[in-house]
């Protein structure tokens, strides 16, 4: 019993200390689901609606648990051999990341409240499914390991093709989760094959010593290593829809319910580009000169046929405005990978303005289908040409899609927009991307005018002149505060940019 005492004693423990606090963000969203998915079990239907409030109380919960790790100094599940190797780490990078995603989730929440009562869409199922999409999502920035980020990855993703689909008896919304399932699964099998051999070149999945061992991997290994380097990225890459990863954005964003649309649009965006960000300048960059081309080359494709794509949209054709912001939001994933492949040209702290330019566009473009999700109300195929005077039937709705559009095209008053365009225009210049810099400039004059079209036909007189204005039925408070905290937060940051801005200087990661 001696021996046995000592050599417990000698031993290491292999018990991990859980730092509750630090994950508490995650915690609380995956707690809230658990809750949602028990209590629909018990409620009567005429209580359901009571289920969307608990998540929307459950998202603003998890949101401010982010204030006291705001040092951005906490770790856990660290090896107990190796403190500094840590599957999840509270740093600034994942914190900024987090209350992206978890504000974001949060304005979803309010713009469903509204479809989920009204729609055919079972309410305990949705609410829980968004929740832990949500918790997945905002597990990913901080994952530090291999193994934690393809798990988060999926968390956040299977619960998404189920909310594309939940339209009970919808064609459009089946063939849309169908079509979005099948791309995604095969996506992230490419991805697992990357990383399996990244794991049998460093024999490691934690970040940090991924990069130390393959800073020196032997010459018979080196293919080998690149392959894995470049297969890990396809699942990434395809959450963030860039060329050629692309082909699933419009057909889904129109099938799904536009409370999921929009966020997709933002929070998908936000966990592939969170998943890039963290595998290339953290775990390859000694590969900086695989995947530094390969992104340069996929930012300028997926901008320029973004573009050309929403260019082509006709203001007559049924979901047009959402297939219009579904190519949109392609385009503006071009700019964001831009920073991302600068910082294989230069240093890591150029991805400081992709997470500014996301926090703009999260805002922005939320808030873009918030509107449409209020005009779908009485105008259920949402055309772009349903807009033409909405200015006249709702003032507040069309000011406020206006500036939208106005900050996504980057023009004044929308000044985040524009700060956020010329720092992501910069980080392409200061790496020495002069090509890529010129794309992208003529990318965005040709961007300006379907966005000013838009922005126009907001304020023409109705198509049938001299009649009254159609009907103007009340909107759920549910809506209006949504697209008002959308407006009044793009508006804040239009008028102090260097709230979001700041991160585009600073540096996110620990040195």
């Amino acid at each position: 019993m001696t021996a046995l005492t000592a050599l417990a004693a000698d031993t290491p423990s292999l018990v991990q200390s859980v730092d509750w606090l630090a994950i508490t963000p995650v915690v609380v969203p995956a707690a809230v689901a658990l809750l949602v998915l028990v209590a629909d079990l018990f409620l009567p239907e005429a209580r359901k609606p009571v289920l969307g409030w608990i998540s929307v109380a459950g998202l603003a919960a998890a949101t401010a648990a982010l204030l006291p790790l705001r040092a951005g100094d906490r770790t856990t599940f660290c090896l107990t051999a190796d403190p500094g190797a840590c599957s999840y780490t509270a740093d600034h990078f994942a914190l900024v990341i987090q209350f992206l995603v978890l504000a974001g989730a949060l304005v979803t929440a309010l713009l469903s409240v509204t479809v989920v009562r009204e729609g055919r869409i079972p309410a305990g199922e949705y609410w829980f499914l968004l929740l832990s999409s949500a918790a997945g999502a905002a597990l990913l920035p901080a994952s530090r390991d291999l193994a934690t980020l393809i798990v988060a990855l999926e968390v956040a993703s299977l619960p998404a093709f189920a909310l594309v689909g939940m339209r009970r008896g919808d064609r459009l919304s089946s063939e849309a989760a169908l079509k979005f399932f099948l791309s995604s699964v095969t996506a992230t099998a490419v991805s697992l094959m990357g990383v399996s051999l990244v794991y049998a070149v460093t024999g490691t999945l934690h970040l940090t010593r991924v990069a130390d061992r393959l800073e020196d991997v032997p010459g018979q290994l080196d293919t080998l290593a690149m392959a894995g380097v470049a297969l890990t990225l396809v699942g990434f890459a395809f959450k963030t829809a860039a060329v050629p990863f692309h082909f699933w954005v419009p057909d889904t964003y129109v099938g799904a319910p536009l409370p999921v649309a929009g966020y997709l649009s933002v929070i998908g965006k936000a966990v592939g580009f969170t998943g890039l960000i963290l595998v290339t300048v953290i775990a390859f960059p000694a590969y900086s000169d695989v995947w530094g081309p390969a992104l340069a080359v996929l930012a300028a494709l997926t901008m320029t046929l973004g573009n050309a794509a929403a260019l082509r949209q006709s203001t007559d054709r049924a979901h047009g405005a959402v297939r219009l912001l579904a190519w949109s939001s392609v385009g503006q994933a071009g700019y964001l990978l831009v920073p991302i492949a600068a910082a294989a040209y230069s240093d890591r702290d150029q991805i400081g303005s992709t997470v500014a330019y996301a926090l703009m566009y999260a805002a922005v473009n939320l808030g873009a289908f918030a509107v449409a999700a209020l005009v779908a109300r009485t105008r259920p195929l949402n055309r772009i040409e349903d807009y033409r005077g909405l200015y006249a039937e709702r003032p507040a709705a069309a000011l406020s899609l206006a500036f939208f559009l106005l900050c996504l095209a980057g023009l004044p008053p929308g000044i985040i927009g524009l700060f956020a365009k010329v720092t992501v225009f910069r980080s392409a210049v200061d790496a020495g991307l002069g090509w890529l810099a010129v794309v992208m400039a003529v990318n965005v004059v040709v961007a300006l005018y379907y966005y000013l079209r838009w922005t126009a036909l907001l304020f023409r007189t109705p198509q049938t002149e001299g009649e009254a204005p159609a009907a103007r039925t009340k909107a759920p408070w549910p809506l209006t505060a949504a697209i008002a905290l959308t407006a009044v937060t793009a508006l804040v940051l239009s008028g102090a940019p260097q709230l979001v801005l700041r991160f585009a200087a600073g540096t996110l990661f620990p040195l």
